[in-house]
């Protein structure tokens, strides 16, 4: 029998998923404030925290279809936060890489989503955040599998 010292992991999954889908979501106001959507957003997030990608890799990272990622990185491409260069040894395909303004738009869109989230921890007891941060080091242990 589950209990509170023993939990079934179907239960701390579906409360997991509900609570990270809440925070992210309250999160949303500081993410309309970037000068670009959410689809583009999350895709130079991963250039720029992952590193460059080939749009087939890019789209599958997040969960789309190439030619929609195509599109989300010609609107990138036309702000000037991406840039596309040639694989030597194929040139029918392209790796995608952040320029420096691509870089510096995420890291304020970055700065902008944690100062949003740290006003909020501001009123949570010293105790508890100390034991938030041992629960992200083991969600973040989960999510590698």
């Amino acid at each position: 029998m589950a209990d509170e010292r023993n939990p079934a992991p179907e239960i701390v999954a579906e409360r997991l998923n509900a609570a990270a889908i809440h925070v992210l979501r309250s999160l949303r106001a500081a993410d309309a404030r970037a000068p670009i959507g959410p689809a583009a957003l999350s895709a130079l997030s991963v250039l720029v925290f992952a590193g460059p990608r080939t749009v087939g890799e890019l789209a599958r990272t997040e969960e789309v279809r190439s030619p929609t990622m195509s599109g989300v990185l010609k609107g990138l491409e036309a702000e000037g936060l991406v840039r596309r260069e040639r694989v030597a040894h194929d040139a029918r395909r392209s790796l995608v890489h952040a320029t420096a303004r691509g870089r510096r738009l995420m890291q304020r869109a970055r700065r902008a989503r944690i100062d949003a989230l740290a006003a909020r921890l501001e009123d949570v007891a010293p105790d508890d955040r100390a034991l938030l941060l041992e629960a992200t080091a083991l969600m973040e242990r989960v999510a590698r599998g």
